[in-house]
């Protein structure tokens, strides 16, 4: 019950200082404001452009390795020539390691190349086909949203048929529905079964699956060769299991069957590369982490200026209230009451200016930003209200402080 007093009377006198003092106390609690928006705003800036930004990465998909001819970062003084005469990956290697691998989720093949599909007297060009093999799906994301993913049947003799995006059907089939419709690639006739999510535009311009369709790659090898040393490249893609979060398990496994497969020497140099779309996030990662540590140091100096303009008005509050104090502490108030008092009232009043703060972010949120999207989330806002509940804390301790330190007969007197 005590508890319950303290804070509904801080309460009321905290709201007295703000009807009383309007003027002075909106510019006290403005540096408060001004901090927590700093600090929140770059938080959720940042957190968002690193949402967008990884998923805009989500093609390459989650706990991946690929197995491919090139890798994605040089050595320094790399010998290029190595690079060129190796050989491409290659189905049978595919169904090597789908064999053999026990340290993965799944195990697939996949190949693009550019096109121009055709129904009827409609068609769309600089599209990607993709052929590949049946647990694609598993490796990256092919979020299906009418009809159907081909099943292991299809994608083992080769069949006719597609997976498309949204781009493309809206091209080809502007009446409606495109599931059981034919579509023309390369001179093959393909029977559409699928229909895929809308994706929309990415922040950093990335691949997206409303320009992709997906057909068995036994069926892609009937318009594009593929093979070791010629036609078009292919990759495997390996899913790392969720019990292996480095993928150094898997990644040893499949080292080590690829050296086996291509006859490599102990001595011998890897003659493929393994690439991990994971060292892109953890850049990303490592570089939003500089500017949020950047950001939230200038957003305290703001917090610091707010610290000071609350500790001005518990200064004036505690010199306004001295008669009071003396009149509490004379019928028996205790100093931690005094000290509870105005310490809750500091808080009360620091709550105030990060609520208004978070309240502007919030606002920011419904810029429209393109592709970026800005998201207030419930972690962000956790800290605004923390880092408001210290400001308040460190700003008043001092005045509550003398104020139950006073001499009830010097306050009464002083009043």
């Amino acid at each position: 019950m005590i508890v319950i007093k303290l804070v509904l009377e801080s309460f009321r006198f905290a709201w007295n200082a703000i009807r009383s003092n309007l003027l002075r106390t909106t510019l006290s609690l403005l540096g408060v404001t001004v901090g927590i928006f700093a600090i929140i705003a770059v938080f959720t800036v940042v957190d968002s452009l690193e949402q967008s930004i990884k998923s805009s990465l989500s093609f390459l998909g989650d706990k991946t390795i690929y197995v491919q001819k090139w890798p994605w970062i040089f050595t320094e003084n790399y010998e290029w020539w190595k690079y060129i005469s190796r050989p491409q990956p290659t189905y049978e290697e595919y169904e090597f390691l789908h064999e053999n691998v026990d340290e993965a989720v799944a195990v697939s093949i996949f190949a693009n190349r550019r096109t121009t599909m055709k129904h009827a007297s409609n068609s769309i060009s600089g599209v990607n086909v993709f052929g590949v093999s049946f647990d694609h799906n598993q490796v990256v994301e092919i979020p299906v949203e009418k009809g159907r993913y081909f099943t292991p049947q299809e994608a083992e003799r080769g069949a006719n048929v597609a997976v498309i995006g949204k781009n493309i059907e809206e091209a080809l089939f502007p009446r409606g529905n495109a599931i059981g419709k034919e579509m023309k690639v390369k001179g093959q006739r393909y029977r559409i079964i699928g229909v895929m999510e809308a994706q929309g535009e990415s922040l950093l311009d990335g691949p997206s699956n409303d320009d992709n369709a997906f057909v068995p790659f036994r069926s892609f090898t009937k318009m594009y060769y593929s093979g070791a040393y010629d036609g078009v490249g292919a990759t495997i893609g390996i899913k790392g299991r969720e019990d292996d979060p480095g993928l150094e398990q898997v990644e040893a496994e499949v080292k080590g069957l690829m050296r086996q497969r291509r006859g490599l020497r102990p001595r011998e140099e890897d003659n493929f590369a393994l690439n991990r779309p994971q060292m892109f996030a953890d850049f990303v990662s490592g570089i939003f982490s500089v500017v949020t540590l950047v950001g939230g140091i200038i957003g305290s100096f703001s917090i610091l200026i707010g610290g000071f303009g609350i500790a001005n008005i518990m200064f004036v509050s505690v010199r306004e209230r001295t008669g009071i104090i003396g009149i509490q502490k004379s019928l028996g108030a205790k100093n931690y009451f005094i000290l509870f008092q105005f310490l809750f009232e500091a808080v009360f009043l620091s709550l105030i200016g990060g609520l208004v703060g978070l309240g502007l972010v919030y606002l920011i949120s419904f810029v429209p930003l393109g592709p970026l999207e800005l998201v207030l989330t419930l972690g962000n806002v956790s800290i605004g209200m923390g880092l408001a509940i210290i400001i308040g804390i460190v700003s008043g301790i001092i005045p509550a402080w003398k104020a139950a330190k006073m001499d009830p007969v010097s306050a009464i007197r002083m009043a």
